[in-house]
């Protein structure tokens, strides 16, 4: 305790101040004076040592040298002291005469006569760029710019356990025979080698192995209410972090296995496990994205899911996986990743005329569930080239095909044509624009339009806020004081009487219906026309002549 106390509080000895005044022809110098001198020059020393201290901390270096000394000093605006520094020992030579003493520098003796006989010396070159190739045709050319090659079992053994890598280097660097020493540097560098720490896993309990066995046999099994309850457990347990990798590869596997063998009913399974995982609010499924979503888009775009084309619904299928992957954009899609775009782009790829017609079904299909925009901007220019490629199917299995494909364009194409189209649709713009599919399409929307229009007048006529109607009359009956309808001949006749201000009202007023013209065909009727009568600032009469 001592030691250190007497370590940080050290001060410059009152003998070192008197021998020091004494130097400069100071002989009678009092002790109290020496002590004072002795404290203010401990002060100033350390203070300039901290902040040479600092200068050294800023450097990253962990030995003090004259250089921190004299920033220090600059900054105090002390005058820095001059003098030789160098990493080595420099030998000076010693030399007096008339009193005064000299240390130099001996410097080597130059024999001109030598210099000007010999060789010149050599200039360094240019600095200069040359470029070479570093693959050709994915194969590296053994050139001594390139490094060596390695073998591919070496890269495989490397890349599955790192370990194996840290000991080669490990082993390269302590076998130094036939090598020259390394110097301080290098040496610095390999005692800083980081290790890295090699790859766990993670093993499941007895109880979770158990609880994934039954949930998986449960999911693929036959048993429809064991199949219920373990995608109810999936869907709502908040325990299955552990286990959610292992679902996942689970689900991937399954894919990849069953659309090889085309075994619809487990595809089917697999795709109700994934909707149960989107849906169980306590997992975060980001992180395994890249084993889902290939696995619904193999439902999606497969060109053949089942046995049997033309009997099984494999449609089903299509849309179920569309709608997960809309969910999956929904959920997981940021400015970062660009899942939405991404899946955009892989579906408005698979609409050429290439692609099988079942595969076209699910890539629109895809699309669609996207939203109104993504058809727009990528169905639509191309149900031209769709029509054509539906036109060139002759088969059995690729006309049961094209029946689907044709329903689904007039589905999702009706209600985005009805908005960008304006009336009136004719027959033959529409086979221009969408080929054999634009009868369809111009019946559906003339049929859109006209259920939008009877909505519309249906919804007007129902508004008033109450109507008492009896034969050929309506009687208004919020304030019968200030409007009077006069009725009970085969033309009647309405009155509205203004009293005393200029309030407005509408009084509808409909036709019987009426015999059927020879033109119209057997089971139509005329539509009632509804009449609408304005009351205004001066009382007149209006009446149905016009109807």
């Amino acid at each position: 305790m001592a030691d250190g106390e007497s370590y940080y509080n050290s001060n410059i000895a009152l003998e070192s101040v008197k021998v020091i005044a004494e130097s400069i022809g100071i002989s009678t110098l009092s002790d109290e004076a020496a002590k004072e001198l002795a404290d203010d020059i401990s002060y100033r020393l350390k203070h300039v040592i901290q902040d040479s201290a600092k200068f050294m901390h800023h450097a990253k270096r962990q030995k003090l040298n004259t250089l921190d000394v004299d920033h220090a000093m600059k900054i105090k605006n002390i005058e820095p002291l001059y003098g030789f520094y160098a990493p080595d020992h420099i030998p000076f030579r010693f030399a007096s005469g008339g009193g005064r003493e000299l240390f130099f520098n001996e410097e080597k003796e130059i024999d001109l006569s030598e210099l000007i006989t010999g060789q010149p010396v050599k200039l360094p070159l240019e600095v200069t760029l040359r470029a070479h190739w570093l693959c050709i045709d994915g194969v590296q050319p053994t050139i001594p710019e390139n490094p060596p090659p390695v073998s591919k079992e070496l890269q495989k053994v490397e890349s599955v356990d790192p370990i194996t890598k840290l000991n080669k280097s490990s082993k390269e660097k302590n076998d130094t025979s036939g090598k020259p020493a390394m110097g301080k540097f290098h040496k610095l560098r390999n005692v800083e080698t980081v290790h890295v720490k090699q790859l766990a896993t993670h093993e499941l309990s007895v109880e979770q192995q158990l609880y994934y066995k039954e949930i998986t046999e449960a999911c693929v099994g036959a048993d429809e209410g064991r199949r219920a309850e373990a995608l109810q457990s999936l869907a709502s347990d908040p325990g299955l972090h552990e286990m959610l990798p292992r679902m996942c590869t689970f689900i991937a596997e399954g894919v990849k296995v069953n659309v090889v063998q085309h075994n619809l009913a487990l595809l089917i399974y697999l795709m109700r496990m994934v909707k149960a995982l989107l849906e169980n609010p306590s997992l975060f499924l980001e992180k395994y994205l890249h084993e889902l979503i290939p696995s619904v888009s193999t439902c999606i775009v497969s060109k053949q899911l089942c046995q049997r084309p033309e009997l099984d619904n494999h449609w089903a299928l299509r849309d179920f996986a569309a709608r997960l992957m809309s969910q999956i954009c929904k959920n997981f899609n940021t400015s970062t990743n660009n899942i939405q775009t991404r899946i955009t782009r892989m579906f408005a790829s698979a609409i050429n005329e290439k692609t099988h017609i079942s595969s076209l079904y699910g890539a629109i299909e895809g699309l669609s569930e996207l939203g109104p925009e993504v058809i727009k901007v990528f169905i639509v220019p191309k149900v031209k080239l769709i029509s054509d490629k539906m036109d060139t199917c002759i088969t059995s299995i690729e006309k049961s095909s094209v029946s689907h494909l044709k329903h689904l364009l007039v589905k999702i194409l009706t209600p985005i044509l009805k908005t960008i189209r304006n009336p009136p649709d004719v027959m033959e713009e529409y086979k221009n624009d969408y080929g054999s599919v634009g009868p369809a399409l111009h019946s559906s929307v003339i049929k859109a339009r006209l259920s939008a229009n009877q909505t519309q007048s249906t919804t007007i006529a129902v508004n008033p806020q109450s109507i008492l109607q009896s034969g050929a009359d309506i009687l208004l009956s919020q304030n019968p004081t200030r409007a009077i309808v006069v009725g009970g001949s085969p033309r009647p006749q309405v009155i509205n009487q203004n009293v005393g201000n200029t309030q407005k009202y509408v009084i509808v007023h409909s036709r019987p219906p009426s015999a059927p013209s020879p033109s119209q065909q057997p089971g139509q009727t005329q539509s009632q026309k509804p009449m609408f009568v304005t009351q205004q600032s001066q009382p007149r009469i209006e009446t149905d002549d016009h109807l």
